[in-house]
């Protein structure tokens, strides 16, 4: 019932349906970059440069963007920033085989990729009651999970049907689409940031050290999902014969535990704290990763891909409480958009590392995987003290003149 009272209550349909069209770009943008550039004629080289330039374009980004919806509001920054990623993306499309116009509309893209999830996150708390908080934030990573299995699923099948540079141009109408759902409606148009906290200054929510120290430890979480990908990749290329769909299906598997994870993780009805549940969620998805080390036949396997995805969402959507939690007064906006950057960073992190691994063996790249979530869990473990919500801002009360004679 309580995913059904969600569903029901006013707007969030209608959120949920425009972050979700809004942010299957960023799922699709890395492979689309890829086949488009390789149709054109591009060397590998310029393929990675591109790609390389939207994946730091965006996590330079999404911060910057975050600062300004905490300053302005969301709809003019979701609506301008999808327009100029729109463009990007049209370069990106008019353009493949360049090598000046390629990486530069990569850039864009990711540069100006509208901040549809930390604008989300910021507005559960006005959109739906405090009891129902913890279900809206595990739908929300459970939603995540969709779009990694949606993403490539929409560019293959649009390439497949007309072309690499159609899902482009797909991209494209996708982000402006969500954005455009998303900004007209009424919890969007009024959402406003409260004062921002003075202590704040430049850094924003990175003054706050609990946050830094969480999302230290959730890059730890991205750089384990990186090598994931990587092992099942490699693993898929040892068994193609006796693996039915090769890495996708590994993927898809703990993408599926992801989604379930999620769902029962919502439907429960929390005691303890929300950074307690944190650093709990950290080592069990650090436990699940763990058999993975073994490298079994390719059934089992797909069970312990299974087992390995059931962690993560319920980890987001126990940090997504927490980080809202910890974000200074004014900041929250931002604050979830460093958390996309350092996951993300950790993702590519972990990706990079264990691709140099992969090519001796594939049980350091498992290890990799692990490691990477056991580091960052016992960062959590042993950062729990200083978990701790952040003050809210006081008004200021004005001077009282003091009576002379």
């Amino acid at each position: 019932m309580g995913y059904l009272a969600l569903l029901r209550a006013p707007h969030v349909s209608r959120l949920l349906l425009g972050t979700l069209l809004g942010r299957l770009p960023a799922g699709m943008t890395a492979l689309v970059i890829a086949l488009a550039l390789r149709e054109a004629g591009a060397p590998y080289g310029r393929i990675g440069l591109a790609t390389a330039a939207y994946a730091i374009s965006a996590a330079v980004g999404g911060p910057v963007l975050g600062r300004i919806v905490d300053r302005t509001g969301q709809p003019r920054v979701l609506l301008a920033s999808a327009v100029l990623a729109g463009g990007g993306y049209a370069l990106l499309a008019l353009a493949p085989g360049s090598g000046i116009a390629a990486p530069l509309g990569a850039a864009i893209a990711g540069l100006a990729m509208p901040p549809l999830e930390p604008c989300l996150r910021s507005l559960w708390p006005d959109v739906v009651e405090e009891e129902q908080l913890d279900t809206a934030y595990a739908f929300d990573s459970a939603s995540q999970q969709i779009l990694y299995v949606a993403g490539p699923l929409a560019v293959a099948g649009i390439a497949g049907l007309f072309s690499p540079v159609a899902a482009l141009w797909m991209a494209a109408g996708l982000g402006l689409a969500g954005a455009l759902i998303v900004a007209t409606t009424a919890p969007a148009q009024a959402w406003r940031a409260p004062a921002r906290a003075h202590s704040a200054g430049l850094l924003g929510p990175l003054r706050s050290p609990g946050l830094v120290l969480l999302l230290v430890g959730l890059a730890g979480a991205g750089w384990a999902v990186g090598a994931q990908n990587v092992l099942f990749i490699a693993y898929a290329e040892h068994h193609a014969d006796a693996l039915p769909g090769g890495a996708g299906t590994l993927l898809a598997l703990a993408a599926l535990g992801g989604l379930l994870g999620a769902l029962a993780y919502g439907a429960v009805k929390w005691r303890s704290s929300t950074a307690t549940r944190t650093w709990v969620m950290a080592l069990a998805m650090a436990a699940s990763y763990l058999p993975l080390v073994l490298l079994p036949g390719p059934y089992p396997m797909a069970a312990l891909a299974f087992l390995s995805g059931i962690g993560l969402a319920p980890l987001l959507a126990a940090a997504f409480v927490l980080v809202a939690e910890l974000a200074p007064t004014g900041t929250v906006t931002e604050a979830f958009a460093w958390l996309v950057t350092l996951f993300a960073t950790g993702n590519s992190l972990g990706y990079a590392v264990s691709g140099n691994l992969a090519e001796d063996s594939l049980r350091p790249v498992a290890l990799c995987a692990a490691g990477g979530i056991a580091l960052g869990a016992l960062l959590l473990f042993g950062a729990r003290r200083w978990f701790h919500p952040a003050p809210s801002v006081q008004p200021v009360q004005p001077v009282q003149p003091v009576p002379v004679g």
